[in-house]
This record gives structure tokens, C-alpha cells and sequence, in this order.
């Protein structure tokens, strides 16, 4: 029961990190980072599919990168919604769409 939880606390400090390195991606305080997590999460859900669905020829082309174009679409999306969250350009969305992935990965590894 502890394990969800711990994935959304650790999604939210990936967040976080995330918005310390690349300029652009802005996280207000951890609140925020909790709610973008939260709703990042259920994006993630709802909206994902869809969008794999109906850009599956050009993730075949890329060999499966266009993910990333995906997360970075579904962030600035999150970021759109949420007042403390906010993405400044599609470059900062992709390379933290990038940077997210490879951080919560680490996170994930290392703390659950």
C-alpha cells in the first residue's frame, strides 16, 4: 500500500531536479510538484494511449524516440493546467521530458 505513494513522492523530487537543471522548467515548490506529478501521472493514463496510437508510424520510423516528443507534449499540457508548474518553450519540454526520464528512472532504481 506504501508503494504508490512512494513512487508519487519521488516523481514529484525527479520533478524537482529536473526543474534545477534545464532553464525553462520551472516547479514552484514541492506542492506543486506533487500536483504536476499527480496530474502528469493521469495524463499519462488518459491521454498517452492515444497519442501512441496515433502517431504509431512515426514511432516505428524513430525506433521508439518519438516517446519523448510524447512526454514533452503531455508536460506542456500539465504545465498549461497547473499554476505552479510551468514549461517556457517546446525546447525545455523535450530535453525535460529527456532529462525526467532518465532521472526518475535513477530515482526509481535507487529508492523503490
Amino acid at each position: 500500500m506504501l508503494y504508490p505513494f512512494l513512487r508519487w513522492l519521488v516523481s514529484a523530487f525527479a520533478l524537482l531536479l529536473t526543474a534545477y537543471i534545464v532553464p525553462g522548467f520551472k516547479v514552484k515548490n514541492f506542492s506543486s510538484a506533487l500536483f504536476a506529478a499527480l496530474l502528469i501521472g493521469l495524463a499519462n493514463i488518459m491521454i498517452r494511449p492515444a497519442l501512441v496510437f496515433l502517431t504509431f508510424p512515426i514511432h516505428v520510423l524513430t525506433f521508439g524516440l518519438f516517446n519523448f516528443v510524447i512526454n514533452a507534449i503531455i508536460l506542456k499540457i500539465c504545465a498549461a493546467v497547473l499554476k505552479g508548474f510551468e514549461i517556457t518553450s517546446w525546447t525545455a519540454a523535450l530535453v525535460g521530458a529527456v532529462l525526467l526520464a532518465i532521472i526518475g528512472t535513477g530515482l526509481h532504481i535507487l529508492l523503490v
